[in-house]
C-alpha cells in the first residue's frame, strides 16, 4: 500500500512512458536522416542499427531492480522454508513493487511472530513434559529413540540421555517385569519388586503418524501411593459392607435362636419350624453374600472359544427375559462364553430391577470394524450423575439388598477381554449399558 502523502507511481506506467520516448526518439531520427541523406530505406534501416541496442540498453537498466528485487524475493522465501525470518527487503519506489515488497515484509514479520510464539510453546511444553513424574519415551518405526524426558532416563539408562539408543538394547538391562510390559504391546499394570518394596506401575502405548512416519510413545506412571491409598479406602469399604451384612443376618439368628430356645422351654414346638425356616433363609442369604464376593475376587482369565450368538442369545433368553434389538451378527465371536453370560445375565436383571417395564429391557448386538458393542437398555428411572460416577465401583449399591457386584463383574469381565464398559441415560428415559469389546477380523 502507498505511503500516505507519496503519489502512486504506477510500473507499467513508467515503462510505458520509456517505451514512448524510444518511439518519439527513433522517429525524430528517422526524420533527421532521411533529411540528411534523402534515402528513406537507408535512413530506417540506420535508425534500427542503432536504436534498436539503445533500446535494449534502456529497457534492461530499467528492469534491472525489479530483476534484483525478484532474486531477493526468492532468496528471503528460501530462508523463510529454513526458518530464518530476519530478513527483509527494501524498495525505494512507490508503485507495484513497493507494495509487493511491503506485503512480503509484512508476512516475514508475521512469520517471525509466529515462530516466536511457537518456540515459547514449545519450551514451556518441553519444560512441562520433562519435569513431568510420568516416563515418557518416543521410539521411531526402526525401534530407536528419538526422544525421552527426565523421568525416562532414571528408569532407562541410570539418568543418561537415551536419544539414538535402540529400545531393546536399553530394555536388557531394566527389571524383568518392565521390560515384559513395554514387549507386550499394550496397556496394563506391572509391578517392580517384592513385599514391602514393591512398586505398581501403569504402562500406556500410543501409536501416531509424525512426518509420515509412524512412531510409538511409551508412558509410565507409578501409581504404588495412589493404589495403596485407594486400597485402604476398598478394604474400609469392604469391611463396612460386610460388617452390614452380617449384623443384619446374624442378629435375627441370635433372636430366633434366643425364641426358639424359649419355645421349647414352654412345649410350644409346633411353633418352631417356623424359627427354624427363618434361620435357614438367614444363613442361606449369608452363603450366598459370602460366595458373590468370593467369586468376585477369584474370577479366572478369559478362556476364549467361538460361539454363535444365535445360541447364546437363546440361552440367555431362557433364564431371562428381554427384547432383542436388531438382527444378531452373523460372525462367531470368541469369548469366555460362562463369563459373557454371567456378565448380561447381571444387566439384564438389573434392567428388570430398575423400575422399567418387562417389555422395556431390550438386548443389541452390533459388530463394528475391529470390536463388538453390546447394549443392554432399560426404560426405568435412569442414574443421577452421583450414582452413574460410582456406578462401577465394587460394593457401591443404591438397591436396600445389592450387594453392588453386579456391574463391577461386568466391568471385571468386560476388561479381562480387552473391552470396556460405559453407563449413559437415555433420552427417552432409562439406561443404557454398553459393553465394547474387541472383535478378531
Amino acid at each position: 500500500m502507498a505511503a500516505p502523502g507519496r503519489l502512486r507511481r504506477s510500473l507499467a506506467g513508467r515503462l510505458a512512458a520509456l517505451a514512448f520516448a524510444l518511439l518519439v526518439a527513433g522517429v525524430a531520427l528517422a526524420v533527421a536522416l532521411q533529411a540528411w541523406l534523402d534515402a528513406p530505406a537507408a535512413a530506417f534501416a540506420i535508425t534500427l542499427l542503432v536504436m534498436l541496442p539503445v533500446a535494449a540498453l534502456v529497457m534492461r537498466s530499467a528492469v534491472q531492480p525489479a530483476l534484483s528485487l525478484f532474486r531477493a524475493l526468492g532468496g528471503t522465501v528460501d530462508s523463510y522454508r529454513d526458518g530464518d525470518f530476519s530478513f527483509g527487503l527494501a524498495w525505494p519506489g512507490n508503485d507495484e513493487l513497493g507494495e509487493l515488497v511491503a506485503t512480503h515484509n509484512a508476512l516475514g514479520d508475521a512469520l517471525r511472530e509466529q515462530r516466536l510464539a511457537l518456540v515459547q510453546r514449545e519450551l514451556l511444553l518441553d519444560t512441562m513434559v520433562q519435569n513431568t513424574p510420568v516416563a515418557m519415551v518416543l521410539v521411531d518405526p526402526s525401534g530407536r529413540v528419538t526422544y525421552a524426558n527426565l523421568a525416562a532416563r532414571r528408569e532407562f539408562n541410570a539418568g543418561r540421555r537415551l536419544e539414538g539408543h535402540a529400545l531393546d538394547t536399553l530394555l536388557a538391562e531394566v527389571p524383568a517385569p518392565l521390560r515384559e510390559a513395554v514387549q507386550a504391546g499394550r496397556d496394563g499394570l506391572f509391578s517392580i519388586g517384592q513385599d514391602d518394596d514393591e512398586q505398581t506401575w501403569h504402562i500406556a502405548r500410543r501409536d501416531f503418524r509424525l512426518n509420515g512416519r509412524i512412531q510409538s510413545l511409551l508412558m509410565l506412571r507409578q501409581l504404588t501411593v495412589e493404589l495403596r491409598r485407594q486400597e485402604v479406602q476398598t478394604w474400609k469399604k469392604v469391611i463396612r459392607v460386610i460388617s452390614h451384612e452380617l449384623n443384619n443376618s446374624l442378629a435375627p439368628v441370635a433372636s430366633l435362636a434366643h425364641s426358639g430356645a424359649e419355645l421349647t422351654r414352654r412345649g410350644q414346638y409346633q411353633r418352631l419350624e417356623s424359627v427354624f425356616g427363618t434361620i435357614e433363609e438367614r444363613a442361606r442369604h449369608l452363603e450366598g453374600f459370602i460366595r458373590g464376593y468370593a467369586h468376585f475376587a477369584k474370577l479366572p482369565s478369559p478362556r476364549l472359544e467361538a460361539m454363535q450368538w444365535p445360541e447364546f442369545v437363546a440361552r440367555l433368553r431362557s433364564q431371562i427375559d428381554f427384547r432383542l434389538e436388531e438382527a444378531l451378527p452373523t460372525e462367531t465371536a470368541r469369548l469366555d462364553v460362562p463369563q459373557m453370560e454371567q456378565a448380561l445375565l447381571n444387566l439384564l436383571k438389573n434392567a428388570h430391577e430398575s423400575g422399567s417395564p418387562p417389555e422395556g429391557v431390550s438386548l443389541r448386538v452390533r459388530r463394528l470394524p475391529g470390536q463388538l458393542r453390546i447394549e443392554v437398555a432399560d426404560r426405568g428411572s435412569g442414574m443421577s450423575d452421583a450414582v452413574l460416577a460410582n456406578a462401577l465401583v465394587p460394593f457401591y449399591s443404591t438397591k436396600r439388598s445389592g450387594t453392588g457386584l453386579g456391574l463391577a463383574l461386568a466391568r471385571e469381565i468386560a476388561e479381562a477381554h480387552g473391552g470396556r464398559i460405559n453407563l449413559g441415560n437415555r433420552m427417552e428415559g432409562g439406561l443404557v449399558v454398553t459393553l465394547v469389546l474387541p472383535a478378531s477380523e
